[in-house]
């Protein structure tokens, strides 16, 4: 016998042995199984599979919802082993729905989620599509953690469900809810999140809804507080000029409580505390730029840089106005000019002025309000002891009662002056150590006191008129407006005549003459003497009798020329 003889008569009963084989497999095949078959080739409309039957089966390439490979295993249905035509009939199709359901099953009866797409919103709830044509309904009130204000934008989402029934009355109907896993997955994602992040590190989050006082940070289905004072290092006003909603941000984490399951988030703390630096860019008395963050009774808060904010006193923000309120100089805003008066790096204040960035007027007051200059300004207000002049926006002269004039006396300066009227006045005193400016009216004019002085010294005779007459004496008006005083005792000589007498023969508005007996320019003191007037003439009278007799060698004695006197 041959080789070849000896190789066919050996092949032979072996490949019996692997009909035999074949054919004890394929009477393990049944219709209806769920099979694996192996991909063998992939057309443009069809999928070829190997079940390990004598033929190959074919599925529509429609039943794909991700095409397969050559090689892939894909699970199918044997529909019929030998169709009239002698092809295998399987479908993944029904495999799929056998699986889905089989699936279906074990997630409700273990309590696993399963994926489907919210098809559309209906009357209390949604509409869910699960695949393979499977509808199911989950309530609103289990769609979500909170409440839904707007189903619509549901509409679309791809997401996880709880099952919460799958049959009913012998029947599939499906209800669901959402709320059940989120609530899982939230609580699943706070737990890693505690214990795997530490304070310091930086986490990624979503700027979900804001607060007056911060905004939540959705971190994963949890929330993380960030809170206004922790948004920068400088003066934060409204939230929504730093995050945005729905921004997606890194933040530090600064505070965990598990316990109370609260998160405190800092996006300040992302970079550097300006304050570390102050010193390398500020300094005691620099003058910097800064802007007006806000507006207090007692001062303006005034930002340098970011994270770096001073305070202004009230009292630091002008040099001559008296200001009652900063808002009457400066708004919110607002680009100024400050200096640095102090500053204390522990406790992060800076200490401000806005006048000291500025000339102080009242250095140079003398040169500006000189004394002797004179202006005409308004007045500003009126007191009882005189009017305040607005020299300049902040800078008021004082104008006593007693600088109105030079020899009337007011107890008002409303006798002559109004509020808002404009005057002539002159500057008497310039002061810049005690702030003070003195203005005068009467001084436009020359004193009348030392008028009279120098036209009527002492001793001197002088003519005025009767203005007043009064028990103790008689007022006279003399040169320059000025009144004197003549004395009662100095009127008559009341041994000869008492003074209710004399005064009979005197009328308001007579002129009368007298001797000067006391001018005090400094009291503005005037006193005359009628009497003394009458002494002056006697002794005029005397020394004219003395100089006519000089070369007479007799005796003439005052008498004799009172004798005469009288004779005439």
């Amino acid at each position: 016998m041959s080789d070849s003889q000896s190789s066919q008569g050996a092949s032979a009963p072996l490949q019996e042995q692997l009909q035999e084989q074949y054919l004890d497999h394929l009477d393990q095949l049944e219709e209806g199984q769920l099979v694996d078959g192996i991909v063998i080739e992939v057309g443009p409309e069809q999928v070829f599979v190997d079940v390990g039957y004598k033929s190959e089966g074919k599925i529509d390439i429609s039943e794909f919802r991700d095409l397969p490979k050559v090689g892939d295993t894909v699970e199918v249905v044997l529909v019929n082993k030998e169709s009239r035509s002698g092809e295998v009939i399987v479908s993944k199709k029904k495999a799929d729905e056998r699986v889905f359901w089989k699936t279906m099953k074990e997630a409700a009866a273990e309590n696993r989620a399963v994926p489907g797409r919210v098809k559309r919103a209906i009357k209390g709830g949604f509409e869910i599509d699960l695949g393979h044509d499977v509808r199911a309904f989950n309530p609103i009130s289990k769609m979500d953690l909170h409440r839904i204000n707007n189903p619509e934008e549901y509409e679309g989402m791809d997401t996880f469900f709880y099952i919460e029934r799958l049959y009913s009355d012998n029947r599939v109907n499906i209800v669901l809810s959402r709320r059940d896993w989120l609530e899982e997955t939230v609580e699943k994602n706070r737990s890693e999140f505690f214990e795997k992040v530490s304070i310091g590190d930086v986490v990624e989050g979503t700027i979900k809804s804001f607060t007056s006082f911060g905004a939540f940070v959705d971190l994963g289905g949890f929330d993380g507080l960030l809170h206004i004072n922790d948004m920068s290092w400088g003066h934060v006003t409204r939230p929504k000029d730093y995050v945005k909603k729905g921004d997606k941000i890194e933040l530090k984490v600064i505070r965990m409580d598990p316990e109370a399951k609260k998160i405190n988030l800092s996006l300040r703390h992302m970079s550097d505390d300006p304050w570390n630096q102050f010193e390398q860019k500020y300094g005691e008395g620099d003058i910097v730029v800064g802007h007006v963050t806000k507006l207090t009774d007692f001062g303006a808060f005034i930002e340098l840089e970011e994270g770096i904010e001073g305070l202004a006193h009230i009292s630091e923000l002008s040099w001559t106005r008296r200001i009652n309120h900063p808002k009457e100089v400066l708004e919110v805003g607002q680009e100024v000019e400050v200096k640095i008066l102090a500053y204390d790096l522990q406790e992060g204040k800076v200490s401000l002025g806005v006048k000291q960035a500025m000339p102080n007027p009242w250095d140079h007051i003398e040169h500006m309000y000189p004394e002797g200059l004179r202006l005409i300004r308004p007045i500003k207000k009126l007191t009882n002891s005189g009017a305040f002049v607005e020299l300049e926006e902040g800078i008021d002269g004082f104008l006593h009662v007693d600088d109105l004039s030079w020899t009337k006396r007011y107890k008002h300066p409303s006798a002559i002056l109004q509020e808002g009227e404009e005057i002539e006045c002159m500057v008497i005193r310039s002061d810049s150590k005690n702030r003070n400016v003195r203005l005068g009216i009467k001084q436009l004019s020359e004193d009348p006191w030392d008028s009279l002085k120098k036209a009527y010294p002492e001793h001197t005779v002088i003519e005025g008129e009767v203005t007043n007459i009064t028990d103790f004496g008689v007022f006279l008006r003399v040169q320059g407006g000025i009144e004197g005083l003549i004395h009662k005792a100095a009127l008559v000589d009341p041994r000869q005549e008492s003074y209710e007498d004399a005064i009979k023969k005197i009328s308001v508005g007579d002129y009368v003459r007298a001797v000067v007996i006391e001018l005090n320019t400094a009291k503005q003191k005037l006193g005359l003497s009628v009497r003394e007037l009458e002494r002056l003439e006697q002794r005029q009278e005397l020394d004219k009798y003395i100089h006519e007799e000089d070369d007479d060698s007799s005796t003439i004695t005052l008498g004799d020329i009172l004798k005469d006197k009288d004779a005439n």
